[in-house]
């Protein structure tokens, strides 16, 4: 049986006429499955956990990248379990990644095909994430979009919440290791694992990842003079951060970044939680998705 599990501020707009298109091929199919409608913020982790502990397989998430990281977060064991994927938020960065399309087609994908060995990122604290987390300016820029009218991060909202945070960024202290090796101090203007390629509504931060290659893509941006960051982010908005020489990126199996005073604030697929560092590996195809 299919689980469909779906905020009820995700029917919105759009949202409501997808999810009755999609109720009707299941229909026409004769595939068997449950509608769970969320009301409140944050409970997908706990309906996810709640259905897989009971022995449901195959979880669909019915939403953008915060929807899919919960219910990841909530498998009780990725390894027997069958993830898919309908893109219904607004940014829908990791279904990018995983090449599923918008609309009644992501459907197909399911219905159609095998699942296929995906990657996720594990992190020491117990979180998991499918797409990119970090530290920085991007934690910044989520904050303002939040406050934006709609609380959407799609990718004008991001450009001008991003311009609002060159007035006051100032660079976050890190010290950063990749698979167990030297420690190396920066001054940044962001800090990121990645699995997926891109963030922040479409904007291809680390465009060589690849969700089934069984490597962690650790970047670190220097913070450059003030002067200089409108055009650092300009090249990371094109996906051409990467040209620059305050861009730093390591293949790896796994990544520590951590603050170098206290706890801060960190990004996981767009969900801020606050942390004191950012130690995550990779779990190579261990986790079977609904893709491309």
């Amino acid at each position: 049986m299919l689980n469909i599990v779906v905020y009820e501020k995700t029917l919105k707009r759009k949202g409501r006429k997808l999810l009755e298109a999609v109720k009707s091929r299941l229909n026409e199919e004769g595939v068997e499955y449950q509608i769970h409608l969320l009301l409140e913020a944050g409970t997908a982790r706990e309906k996810t956990l709640q259905l897989t502990a009971a022995g449901e397989r195959k979880i669909v998430a019915f939403g953008g990248d915060g929807t899919v990281n919960e219910v990841l977060n909530g498998i009780s064991d990725p390894a027997v379990c069958e993830l898919g994927l309908i893109p219904a938020g607004t940014g829908n960065d990791f279904a990018g990644a995983a090449g599923i399309p918008k609309g009644i087609a992501a459907l197909g994908l399911i219905l159609k095909r095998e699942a296929r060995p995906t990657d996720y990122i594990q992190f020491d604290d117990g979180r998991r994430s499918l797409n990119i987390a970090g530290m920085g300016i991007d934690v910044d820029i989520l904050l303002r979009c939040a406050r934006k009218k709609g609380g959407a991060n799609n990718k004008a909202k991001y450009f001008m919440s991003l311009l609002s945070s060159l007035m006051h960024y100032r660079p976050i202290e890190l010290d950063v290791s990749a698979d167990g090796g030297e420690t190396v101090h920066y001054k940044s203007l962001i800090a990121c694992v990645c699995n997926g390629f891109q963030f922040g509504g479409g904007i291809p931060i680390c465009p060589d990842a690849v969700i089934d290659d069984g490597k962690l893509e650790l970047l670190v941006a220097d913070c450059p003079p003030r002067y200089k960051i409108p055009a650092a982010l300009i090249k990371l908005m094109r996906g051409k951060l990467l040209t620059l020489p305050i861009a730093h990126k390591v293949s790896c199996s796994s990544a520590r970044i951590a603050f170098s005073e206290g706890n801060a604030l960190a990004q996981y697929d767009g969900e801020i939680k606050e942390c004191e560092s950012l130690s995550a590996h990779i779990v190579s195809g261990k986790l079977r998705m609904f893709r491309g």
